[in-house]
């Protein structure tokens, strides 16, 4: 898109492009999302920007009308498999906050210099910038959703001191901390009033049409006993499930939104939602948590995109227009979604209950957590064990930043692990939006969306699920 075009996306408040850039204005110092409800600017004082974390460090403040740190991500970072996209999915499982620059660095086989170089390059803004960014949402979300004091939030949103911590929030949203926690809904009082077993509540957004009922239908046919389970019926059933997370567990809860796939009516907001709750053991965790959750719904497809390209077969177009915005579901822990997909439902289940860490309080049919890849190692024979000590020693690297062509290569040496279980594993645990498993026919003018393909012939009927 040139900056004609963007503007013209603002001009019409298209949501399509919220979270793809942003538009900042020079007159009153604010950045917004395209689909920003304000009277549109004149074009003379708009720029526009690839990140969040670009406008902020040209000096603009987030819009609070229209929240852009709360945009969909860009669908760019799901599709692109070179250094950039690489590493912004790390950068959004929290890398940056855990193990800095020099750690994102060494995941991605790139000095720390030329891995900044090609961030500020592209994105206007490298990794620190891009971290800080998505550590004031988190501050953002956790000052109106809970009652956590100020100063455990700093911390829990990866800031090193309050003090840099109280810097960001004025920097960023033109308020303090105390007074953005009054902004929220009801002046804070819901805030205030949380309590920790209360979890942290979310509104997980999409672009676009969302087809949550085969996104359930799917999670639910796999649910493993004691790490997950779904409740309720079709249509208002909720998702919840355990996660291994790197300073703690949590549980998360995901309820289906129904009439999520039906094209926007006339003049309402082409995008929308899923309801969340998070508790968390360590509220470190929630922007690892969050983006975990993103990757496994598949949050932050571009559904226009994809429904684009394959409408225009004429085998797809019909399927396409009975569901439109469906999606190809990712993985929340991409190591148990390898494990499971050569063990399968069952022998899972009797993993969990063998290797699995027990909650310290079960809640309704969760009692356990996945076990790691190491114990599965230590106990497991065969084609299991091997996979799990590949897992466990690095030879086979799944985490977001992870090259999809060598983590490829370096399953199929594995002993037992077939190309099709690969591209299973591929698909969901590296969200690859474009696998061909063996034997499937996809023609390549369905390419860079043979994944999302593969979903709709199978909501047909004319593909088994495997």
């Amino acid at each position: 898109m040139d900056e004609d075009t963007r503007y013209e996306a603002v001009r019409s408040r298209d949501a399509r492009f919220d979270g793809a850039f942003f538009f900042a204005v020079e007159t009153t110092g604010i950045y917004c999302r395209p689909s920003c409800p304000a009277v549109t600017p004149k074009r003379h004082n708009v720029r526009f920007f690839p990140t969040a974390a670009a406008a902020q460090g040209s000096g603009f403040r987030a819009c609070r009308r229209c929240r852009p740190d709360a945009a969909p991500g860009s669908a760019e970072w799901n599709v692109r498999a070179d250094v950039v996209g690489r590493a912004m999915r790390l950068i959004g499982d929290g890398v940056v906050d855990r193990e800095g620059v020099a750690g994102l660095a060494a995941r991605l086989g790139y000095s720390a210099r030329q891995v900044q170089r090609q961030l500020t390059a592209e994105l206007g803004a490298g990794p620190v910038a891009l971290a800080r960014a998505q550590r004031a949402h988190t501050a953002r979300v956790l000052l109106q959703t809970t009652g956590l004091p100020v100063t455990e939030i700093a911390f829990a949103s990866g800031f090193a001191s309050v003090r840099q911590f109280n810097d960001t929030v004025r920097a960023v949203y033109a308020a303090t901390p105390s007074e953005l926690r009054a902004a929220a809904p009801g002046g804070g009082r819901a805030a205030r009033r949380a309590t920790p077993d209360a979890g942290i509540p979310l509104r997980l957004a999409h672009r676009g049409p969302y087809q949550a009922r085969p996104v359930f239908d799917l999670l639910q046919r796999e649910a493993v006993p004691g790490v997950e389970e779904v409740t309720g019926t079709p249509g208002r059933r909720v998702y919840r499930r355990t996660l291994r997370l790197p300073h703690g567990t949590a549980i998360a809860a995901v309820h289906e939104r129904p009439g999520g796939g039906r094209p926007a009516a006339r003049g309402a907001h082409p995008g929308g939602w899923l309801d969340a709750r998070l508790h968390l053991t360590d509220h470190r965790d929630l922007t690892t948590a969050v983006q975990r959750l993103r990757r496994l719904f598949d949050l932050d497809a571009d559904p226009y995109a994809v429904d684009e390209r394959l409408g225009a077969d004429p085998r797809l177009a019909p399927l396409v227009a009975a569901r439109p915005g469906l999606r190809s579901p990712g993985a929340a822990d991409p190591e148990e979604l390898a494990v499971r997909a050569l063990a399968g439902r069952a022998r899972a289940a009797r993993l969990v209950q063998r290797y699995g860490k027990r909650l310290d309080a079960p809640c309704g049919g969760l009692t356990h957590v996945f076990p790691e890849p190491a114990a599965l190692a230590d106990g497991e024979p065969g084609s299991l064990g091997a996979l799990a000590a590949a897992l466990a020693d690095d030879v086979v690297r799944l985490d977001p930043g992870a090259d999809r062509d060598d983590a490829q290569r370096a399953l199929l040496a594995l002993p037992g692990l077939d190309a099709r279980t690969a591209a299973v594993i591929r698909t969901r645990a590296l969200g690859d939006p474009d696998v061909a498993p063996p034997g499937a026919d996809l023609p390549d003018t369905w390419r860079p969306w043979r994944s999302y393909a593969l979903h709709h012939l199978r909501a047909a009927g004319e593909l088994e699920f495997s």
